[in-house]
């Protein structure tokens, strides 16, 4: 078993930045991939950024690319993820999770999720 707690959200105004930390516990997620998921009030959960095991790998959401980074400190078991620029579209509950293997966009794959950290940006 794998337990995540995101933390680092807030109320931001648009054009700031936020650092989003995920922290794991249990067994050694060196060898797992790990990413940021997001959902706004009356909408879908989607993808935001997803980062391979050893951290040379890094995939982004359209809506994010140039914006967001995400990084990982396996001694630490963390992941986090960095906001800048952000937009009032940007709002949303953000979730960290992780699996074996590389990282995917689809969260159906990913077998353990965080309790989600709230994200507001005022416009």
């Amino acid at each position: 078993q794998v337990q995540l707690v995101e933390s680092g959200g807030g109320l931001v105004q648009a054009g700031g930045s936020l650092r989003l930390s995920c922290a794991a516990s249990g067994r050694p997620i060196s060898m797992y991939a790990m990413g940021w998921f997001r959902q706004a009030p009356g909408k879908e959960r989607e993808f935001v950024a997803a980062i391979s095991w050893s951290g040379s790998l890094t995939n982004y959401a359209d809506a994010v690319k140039g914006r967001f980074t995400i990084s990982r400190d396996n001694a630490k078991k963390t992941v986090y993820l960095e906001m800048n620029s952000l937009k009032p579209e940007d709002t949303a509950v953000y979730f960290c999770a992780v699996r074996p293997g590389a990282g995917t966009r689809y969260g159906h794959e990913y077998p353990y999720w965080g309790q989600g950290t709230q994200v507001t940006v005022s416009s």
